[in-house]
């Protein structure tokens, strides 16, 4: 794990330079709206790509995690598959529904059923390398969203410059990274993190989450302002040195939600002295995300070590798997 999160900048670089690899046919439908489907480290992407996305992009674009499909989906939804696997059980059924509802197809995978199937039936794929645990493959199956967004014109925007420069960012970075991850797993290694954000770099805080849980072996939650200023700020009640606020904070946060932070830590600093504020870098959002992640996988491994747990081991996902298999 700790190489696949060095390789991080390098799998982007992969992903971008063997875009034009991918031979995508034209298409010739009208296309209205968008459904992103996908779990765990193969959806992750779709819900931030949505985020980044959204100030430019004039279609819908709704991420789906689960079996079943929204009803709106027709022959003029724009299906996306991403299972890093190509096994994912859920994936392959939203796949189905989707063939149901006569919807525009195209898949990512490293290979499996979906593969199979997009080769079969002639559905715009891309294969991606395989061979990773999925949540360390995002800087490979990032990149490819993008591609499959502007090949259907639903965006207009290249983005490679902007992954270039994030490359580039994190790269001088590294050394700072690694000491400012290592500061932050010290302080949240035996705490219960919670993880707050901007609505608009919710999958940020989601990713973060997500990678606490498998690779920290730790429960966490994350919430967003403004929306937890309306519910969860109450619950803010009783002191309890066991939590760690994590904030993560942008340059183009509104102006209105960094004030809300700024009031929201003088509640926090009652009940809890572990307060911590990641800042990130880069001029655009997504070269901005793109740092954070980074970042925060950096921070879920280093607690790992620390603890002496396996940091790829997710054996609790494996049984479930193989119970689930059986019906």
């Amino acid at each position: 794990m700790k190489n696949l999160i060095e390789d991080f900048t390098k799998h982007i670089q992969h992903a971008i330079n063997h875009v034009n690899e991918n031979k995508l046919t034209p298409n010739s439908k009208k296309i209205d709206n968008v459904l992103i489907c996908g779990l765990g480290g193969s959806g992750i992407g779709a819900t931030i790509i949505a985020q980044i996305v959204a100030p430019t992009c004039s279609y819908p674009i709704l991420v789906n995690k689960d079996y079943k499909i929204p009803a709106f989906v027709n022959e003029n939804t724009l299906v996306v598959i991403c299972s890093y696997s190509g096994n994912t059980e859920e994936s392959i059924e939203m796949l189905a529904l989707a063939e149901q509802q006569n919807a525009i197809i195209a898949c990512i995978t490293s290979g499996g059923k979906l593969a199979e199937i997009a080769q079969e039936k002639k559905y715009n794929h891309i294969m991606i390398p395989g061979g990773h645990p999925p949540r360390a493959a995002f800087g490979l199956a990032f990149p490819p969203l993008f591609q499959l967004l502007a090949h259907y014109n639903i965006i207009e925007k290249n983005y490679n410059d902007e992954f270039e420069s994030a490359i580039k960012l994190i790269d001088s970075e590294e050394a700072k990274i690694s000491i400012e991850a290592n500061n932050v797993a010290k302080k949240i290694i035996n705490k219960i993190p919670i993880i707050y954000a901007e609505a608009n770099y919710e999958g940020v805080a989601i990713r973060f989450r997500q990678q606490i849980n498998e690779n920290s072996k730790m429960l966490c939650w994350h919430h967003v302002i403004p929306e937890m200023n309306h519910n969860e700020l109450v619950g803010w009640t009783t002191r309890n040195e066991d939590l760690a606020v994590v904030i993560f904070r942008n340059e183009d946060d509104y102006f209105r939600n960094q004030k809300r932070i700024e009031v929201n830590k003088t509640v926090f600093e009652k009940y809890t002295s572990t307060i911590i504020e990641i800042h990130s870098k880069g001029n655009t959002r997504l070269e901005r995300a793109l740092y954070l992640i980074h970042l925060g996988d950096w921070v879920s491994y280093l607690i790992a070590e620390q603890k002496g747990i396996d940091v790829t081991e997710v054996n609790v996902i494996t049984n479930l798997k193989n119970a689930l298999a059986n019906i």
